[in-house]
């Protein structure tokens, strides 16, 4: 499970370039599961929970995001959604669209969906958006306002998640391959970062694992790796340790394999030397 500081601005937990778990957090709000595929039959539920001490409320909407080639998710207002995007939002429901958690009190939001007599085989994709709604501002004193010669701002941080939610309709199929590997530098410190492309009419996902021949244990792992049917490659950047960087350096397998839940399989695997 992993647990994102608090900090101000919107984190959105769609699975770029770290490690990703079957429930994410983001302020007090723990969400599960991170990823929803649905198969137009039946439909699922999320469990959010509050860990915080005090009750908070969240509005739960629905958005569109598309991938860039750099791995990260825009965010595409509805008015330039294509259709594939503007069938997505219209499939799929939801159920409450605002709850009050108290502390350690898990909610349950129902997700359906609705596919529509002859839709084209596809994936269509949306993302359900949890957002903090932040406590009324407590009121301000004119006499203090005035005597302190100037105007008070209160900022206050809206925390909020992301998760995909997936439509696949009809027959699809997907394969990835992985390109070529180095240790770069970034501004947030090494990473260890390759290209991996993507061929079908579906979008994939799964496990990074990096190891070295003669080591038991894997160099690195990551989790939640996607890649969207909008890209046919996107650049996968890992931040590492100094330490782990130069350890990864030199020959090393990368295998990219379907989510544990689902079996595991190898989607692709490849040597590479890693400069």
């Amino acid at each position: 499970m992993l647990r994102f500081l608090k900090g101000f601005g919107l984190f959105s937990a769609a699975v770029l370039c770290a490690a990703a778990a079957p429930a994410h957090a983001a302020g007090d709000l723990l969400v599960a599961p991170t990823r929803i595929l649905l198969d137009g039959s039946r439909g699922t539920e999320v469990v959010l929970n509050n860990i915080g001490s005090a009750p908070a409320t969240y509005r739960i909407s629905l958005e569109i995001k598309r991938m860039t080639a750099q791995g990260g998710l825009d965010e595409i207002e509805e008015a330039d959604a294509n259709d594939a995007e503007k069938a997505a939002l219209a499939m799929i429901s939801f159920n409450p669209r605002r709850v009050t958690l108290p502390p350690n009190q898990p909610q349950v939001i129902r997700v359906g969906v609705r596919v529509p007599e002859g839709m084209p085989a596809g994936e269509y994709r949306a993302h359900m958006l949890f957002r903090a709604v932040p406590d009324a501002a407590p009121a301000v004193d004119p006499a203090k306002q005035q005597s302190s010669g100037g105007v008070s701002i209160a900022l206050t941080p809206i925390y909020g998640i992301t998760i995909p939610v997936i439509v696949r309709v009809g027959e699809l199929g997907a394969s990835a391959e992985i390109g070529e590997a180095r240790v770069e530098d970034t501004v947030d410190g090494p990473a260890f970062a390759f290209d991996l492309a993507r061929t079908g009419n579906r979008s994939v996902y799964g496990d990074i694992e990096v190891t070295r021949p003669g080591l038991a244990e894997p160099l690195l792992l990551a989790r939640g790796i996607a890649v969207y049917p909008e890209v046919g490659q996107r650049k996968v950047s890992l931040r590492v340790p100094p330490e782990l960087a130069a350890k990864l350096k030199g020959q090393v397998k990368i295998r990219y394999s379907e989510d544990r839940e689902i079996g595991g399989g190898t989607i692709d695997e490849a040597d590479r030397v890693v400069k």
